[in-house]
């Protein structure tokens, strides 16, 4: 049966050097998917980061698909793969949920797919990918070994701050001045 293991990154350039290892090991790019910001993309420049996110590297596979989605509640991301096109029929359907949707889809419970979406929100990069059991460990090898967020950790940290869950209809995330 296939799982979906997810990690996010706080940095779309470690995510994608994530996919580029997950690819060189053989992973399908069919079962990758990757959603998040590049650094260079915003409301503003949102086409232009797209094809910059493409095109750096010239990478095959996943990278070379990558697009621009404008997400409810997350705004313009970087998106490739199987989650992408989830999220963007749930956004294009107005289905509720669109990235937490996508997320609970692919089998993560509903906190899990919140935290996710919001790492998204707050400028992190995550990584998914469809495998089986007995690829389990080297596939959760190349996501973990490039250091990904600790979840609990990351979470604490949201909560200290006042978040509870994801909200869509929020507006962008704004890191508190220090």
């Amino acid at each position: 049966m296939t799982r979906t293991i997810t990690r996010s990154y706080d940095n779309y350039q470690t995510a994608r050097a994530v996919v580029e290892q997950l690819e060189a090991a053989g992973v399908s790019s069919s079962d990758i998917s990757i959603v998040g910001r590049d650094g260079k993309t915003d409301e503003t420049n949102a086409a232009e980061g797209a094809g910059i996110g493409a095109g750096v590297g010239g990478a095959a596979g996943l990278l070379a698909g990558l697009g621009m989605l404008a997400i409810p509640g997350v705004g313009p991301v970087v998106a490739a793969g199987w989650l992408a096109a989830t999220a963007a029929g749930a956004v294009a359907g107005a289905a509720a949920g669109g990235l937490v949707g996508s997320f609970v889809k692919e089998g993560h419970d509903k906190e899990e797919a919140e935290y996710y979406a919001e790492t998204v929100r707050r400028g992190g990069t995550v990584v998914s990918v469809r495998t089986e059991p007995e690829h389990e460990p080297a596939v959760s090898a190349i996501l973990d070994g490039a250091t990904p967020i600790d979840r609990s950790t990351r979470e604490a940290e949201y909560r200290a701050g006042g978040w509870d869950r994801f909200d869509e209809n929020a507006g962008p995330y704004r890191p508190p001045v220090v």
